[in-house]
């Protein structure tokens, strides 16, 4: 057993990142906790198995769209076993804050949403009036296109015949595939 205290540089809070370390810790069966700090910074503490400290040195380095962690200071010690689970550190009011924030932009998206369906809605109201006209026009090339129907729904069903096998055997393959690593990760001890 060992305790692991990391301090993580980047681009890491108000990202999710703290969720995403809470979440590795408690699969690889870690105790520790995760907090920001004042500096911009994420500590850490994990205790647990040598191995699995290990992995998850290598799984907190997350870069992806919104988190990049630019640099880890990791210090390994006698774990002190002073906690029972692995959980996140929230400073007081910053649920809420998140919380009204996402409401202001959960707003903005519906207040765009309303505007796109409005001009959508006006558009169809003067494309419908241009085609009233045109639609007697337009019969007769119609009844020309419904014979050839029949033969491209053929196509069709063939084409969704051919494409559902190949992706049954895809599936398949990558069913053997997860099998093989869930294999590999119980055997390593990390599930």
């Amino acid at each position: 057993m060992k305790r692991l205290t990391a301090y993580v540089s980047g681009n890491v809070q108000q990202r999710g990142y703290r969720a995403r370390v809470t979440d590795i810790a408690r699969v690889l069966g870690l105790k520790g906790k995760v907090e920001n700090l004042d500096d911009g910074r994420v500590k850490i503490i994990a205790e647990g198995d040598e191995d699995k400290l290990k992995w998850f040195e290598e799984a907190i380095c997350i870069k992806n769209t919104l988190i990049d962690v630019s640099s880890i200071e990791k210090e390994y010690s006698t774990p002190r076993d002073d906690v029972n689970r692995f959980y996140k550190l929230v400073d007081r009011g910053e649920t809420d804050s998140r919380l009204d924030t996402a409401a202001d932009h959960l707003k903005n998206l519906i207040v765009a949403v309303n505007n796109m369906n409005q001009n959508i809605g006006g558009k169809i109201d003067q494309m419908n009036d241009n085609l009233s006209g045109k639609m007697d026009v337009m019969i007769d090339p119609q009844k020309d296109t419904l014979s050839g129907q029949e033969t491209l729904i053929e196509e069709v069903r063939q084409s969704r015949k051919e494409i559902k096998g190949r992706m049954d055997q895809r599936f398949d393959k990558l069913e053997s595939e997860v099998a093989e690593m869930k294999v590999a990760l119980k055997s390593k001890g990390i599930i």
